[in-house]
């Protein structure tokens, strides 16, 4: 057995190196056809581009921007690989500024890898780490539990719980900051419902992104509308100057964007969303294969309500275990907690009154013992949706190797559930395998016996030290050492970080950090548990980038590139001026920061709304929610913060995020017309 055992660990093992190998072949480092004629036609674009832009800084700011659209769109190298070598390609400029025509390089080098240090960029790293706090507390994991128990484990019910949550806590705090705190939650619910993190993170990321525009405090645009609306006032006659917004007067329209996010989720989700595995899996797709190939056990886990009327009351587990060949591994009496383990199920347990079980059997013999005794089969776990999740329990090899203390006495006689919290469900025995109904708890056991047992993770890691037994399974979710101990003084920082974020106008970094190092200090966290929370793909990312959303801002190319937009649609009704209003918005938060785009589109918005005779105010507003627009390409921070645990490419952003682009600036624009 211990050799069958090594044999598919060693198989698991090449076709592991099997993968890598055809992940190396893929790597970027030859251009693929659609690479290349794509390069081309970007080529070109770039040529046309700098014969119709007014200086040649701008044209090579175009030039390498349009080089960043290609890298991330055609994914010729990791997004965090491109965007580093954008931000060094910025710095050469200062090198190479007379080769280019330039007095001067297109970014100051002093100020190159300022974004390393920007708001943005600490805030995240403060905000993971605060995640992976609450999470070594549990905290995280009762959450999951909570949200299993009322969504059970179904996609469409899911998501739209996660998403609403998220959106809620994200209209009033920074939306990267809610994504973060929920990333550890749903990580536990993809390991413990079997469905994969990339169908649930982006629905998360989005709607995240999407409830920044609850209240006026939920973005760093909107927080930053009213200051940029006063100082427009400064240059307004009496007549034009514009009132500024309350807190909820941006609510309807966010309200709005957040119901069509879900709805477009649980409609279009199975269409959009990748069905690729995310990173952080660790549970196997199909865990029964090997048992079923090698004993031919195929059983399933199941939970099944005792009713009022059913003949199983007032019987115990020892009339009814072996002569239906079922195995009651789990049960909840009415008004009592759920008992699961060692130390809780015996053979002397009675059945009562809607009583819940959870029930390992082969599914025909499940569908025989349910319909004997008039038993309510349910689709889906519920009860046990955290307790027998895949990530929780399973089946397992254990062996009674020569010594044991078990040799010569049966299951019964040691009341193996009950003592070790092992469900023997199958015994192989001199190459063959019996199983329940075959008597196989009053068997004595032999050294060399493999028990096929249904058990909790966290008991197999136990018995593992325990001589009595030779654990053969050990490709299974190990438990983290979790610290429960710890929950308040990491609910005490979180809470001080939290009021710092709402109430006070210390910068988002500072309050945030205030959080991650309280948790380091008082040991919720050790340091080097804080650094291993960090993505640090994520930080490459979002600090390259900063650079070149400079270069777009102080060489005139945004204003350029708005000039020529609104140009086009001046004379057009209202609200598609204002259409194109947000869609400019849109483009620039794409390549720029959305507090840098916002401040550039406000006071044109606001000459053009007063030039069309239209609410210069509500097309203020436009720009700082539309600046909220941004799913197509991972550069909002949320964005990149969801990329690597789900494993997302950027083409998976760009399916699911172009309709959702398009639909936000729909709903938007209608909501707006109807509002204000």
């Amino acid at each position: 057995m211990q050799m069958t055992a090594n044999t598919v660990k060693l198989q698991n093992q090449s076709m592991n190196k099997l993968a890598d190998e055809e992940t190396t072949i893929a790597t970027p480092g030859i251009f693929t056809r659609k690479q290349l004629i794509a390069a081309v036609l970007f080529a070109v674009l770039g040529l046309y581009l700098s014969t119709i832009v007014p200086t040649l800084e701008i044209a090579w700011v175009g030039a390498i921007l349009l080089l960043t659209i290609y890298l991330f769109a055609f994914e010729v190298v990791g997004v965090d690989v491109a965007a580093a070598t954008v931000m060094v390609m910025l710095g050469l400029t200062s090198l190479l500024a007379p080769m280019m025509g330039l007095e001067q390089g297109l970014v100051d080098n002093r100020h190159l890898f300022d974004g390393f240090s920007s708001n943005a960029v600490i805030s995240i790293i403060a905000v993971m780490i605060i995640g992976a706090g609450l999470d070594k507390t549990g905290i995280m994991s009762r959450v999951a539990a909570f949200i299993l128990k009322i969504g059970g484990t179904t996609e469409s019910r899911i998501i739209p719980i996660i998403s609403a949550t998220v959106g809620f806590i994200s209209s009033f705090m920074q939306n990267v900051g809610a994504a973060a705190l929920f990333l550890p939650v749903v990580s536990r619910i993809s390991a413990r419902s079997g469905l994969s993190m990339a169908r649930l993170l982006m629905p998360m990321g989005f709607t995240a992104i999407l409830g920044g525009t609850m209240t006026m405090v939920g973005s760093s645009p909107l927080i930053l509308l009213n200051d940029l609306i006063l100082t427009s006032n400064k240059a307004l006659p009496a007549e034009q100057q514009m009132e500024t917004w309350g807190l909820f007067s941006v609510t309807p329209v966010g309200v709005a964007l957040i119901v069509t996010g879900i709805i477009y989720f649980v409609i279009a989700g199975r269409y959009v969303l990748p069905k690729t595995k995310s990173e952080s899996s660790t549970v196997g797709s199909d865990p029964m294969a090997y048992f079923n190939k090698v004993y031919g056990v195929d059983y399933a886990v199941n939970e099944i309500v005792v009713k009022d009327e059913s003949d199983l009351i007032g019987k115990k587990l020892d009339d009814v275990e072996t002569s239906y060949r079922i195995r009651v591994i789990a049960s909840k009496q009415p008004g009592e907690e759920a008992r699961v383990g060692p130390g809780t199920i015996g053979r002397d347990t009675q059945f009562r009154a809607g009583m819940v079980l959870g029930i390992v059997a082969d599914p025909f013999d499940l569908a025989h013992f349910v319909d004997k005794y008039n038993l309510k089969k349910r689709r889906e776990l519920r009860t046990f949706a955290e307790s027998l999740s895949a990530n929780k329990s399973g089946i397992g090899e254990v062996v009674i190797p020569p010594g044991s203390s078990l040799i010569g006495k049966s299951a019964r006689d040691v009341w193996m559930r009950k003592t070790y919290g092992l469900a023997m469900i199958g015994l192989h025995r001199h190459g063959e395998t019996m199983r329940e109904g075959d008597d196989i708890r009053n068997m004595n056991l032999q050294a060399g016996d493999t028990l096929v047992v249904h058990t909790a993770w966290n008991v197999l890691q136990r018995i593992e030290q325990d001589r009595d037994f030779v654990v053969v399974t050990t490709e299974y979710p190990h438990e983290e050492e979790l610290r429960p101990n710890k929950i308040l003084p990491a609910a005490i920082f979180f809470s001080i970080a939290l009021f710092m974020v709402l109430f006070t106008d210390i910068r988002l970094s500072v309050a945030l950090l205030t959080g991650a190092m309280g948790m380091v200090l008082s040991g919720v966290l050790k340091i080097e548990e804080a650094y291993e929370a960090v993505s640090w793909k994520t930080v490459f990312l979002l600090a390259s980038l900063i650079p070149l959303g400079l270069a777009v801002e102080t060489s005139g190319t945004a204003k350029w590139i708005a000039e020529q937009v609104l140009s086009v649609v001046g004379d057009m009704p209202i609200w598609v001026i204002q259409g194109a209003v947000a869609l400019l918005a849109t483009f620039f938060t794409l390549v720029m920061s959305n507090v840098g785009a916002t401040v550039l589109l406000v006071p044109l918005a606001v000459n053009i709304a007063i030039g069309a005779d239209a609410n210069p105010a509500v097309f203020a507003l436009t720009v700082a929610i539309a600046t909220s627009n941004s799913f197509l390409i991972p550069t909002h921070q949320v964005n990149a913060l969801i990329m690597g645990p789900a494993g997302y490419r950027v083409t998976d952003f760009m399916k699911a995020g172009g309709i959702m682009t398009v639909l936000f600036l729909v709903v938007m624009i209608s909501v707006m017309s109807l509002v204000f």
